[in-house]
């Protein structure tokens, strides 16, 4: 497995304090008091806007992110943060309409910019990840807020944090993004 390293920042263009990191952080407190700005070096990761893995959350590739408050629309700094495992193979999700594994249910094995271009289907409520990692986006074309799914049953989306969330489109992470 390839690991990821990712630098924060407490200042906004990689000034100030630093902290390196190359796994997962469920409460960034204990290193810096805030951050706003990172710099992923490998690897991909999601951050959080809450500890413990919480809240708003954005995808990181490699790459610079002098500002990336502004770039989100955040109002709160990184506080917790997961890095996202390479996956090399084929991925699999199966999605339904209603929680609980409940309504329409479709295979997926490639990426989707609209459950209702394609499937027929206004939103997704639950999913079953067999293989791969994925994020959901709440408006087709991989647009709103996202969120990430990796191997495992999610039976109920507001039970989890997402509140009334309902997923419209969806894109593998691929290794090209490392």
């Amino acid at each position: 497995m390839t690991m990821g390293k990712i630098i924060f920042y407490e200042e906004k263009n990689f000034q100030g304090r630093s902290y390196e990191c190359m796994g997962d952080c469920a409460d960034m407190h204990s290193y810096l008091k805030h951050c706003h700005s990172c710099r992923v070096e490998s690897g991909c990761f999601m951050v959080y806007d809450q500890t413990n893995y919480m809240g708003n959350q954005y995808f990181m590739r490699r790459g610079e992110y002098g500002d990336y408050m502004n770039m989100f629309g955040w109002n709160n700094s990184i506080r917790s943060w997961r890095m996202i495992p390479m996956h090399r193979g084929s991925y699999r999700m199966r999605i339904y309409e209603r929680e609980n594994f409940g309504g329409q249910m479709y295979d997926c094995m490639d990426d989707c910019e609209s459950f209702m271009d394609r499937y027929h289907m206004s939103h997704c409520m639950s999913c079953h990840v067999m293989d791969g990692h994925w994020l959901m986006y709440e408006h087709p074309h991989y647009r709103g807020r996202m969120w990430y799914f990796g191997p495992g049953e999610y039976r109920n989306f507001s039970s989890m944090g997402y509140g009334n969330m309902r997923f419209m489109s969806m894109r593998r992470i691929m290794h090209s993004f490392y």
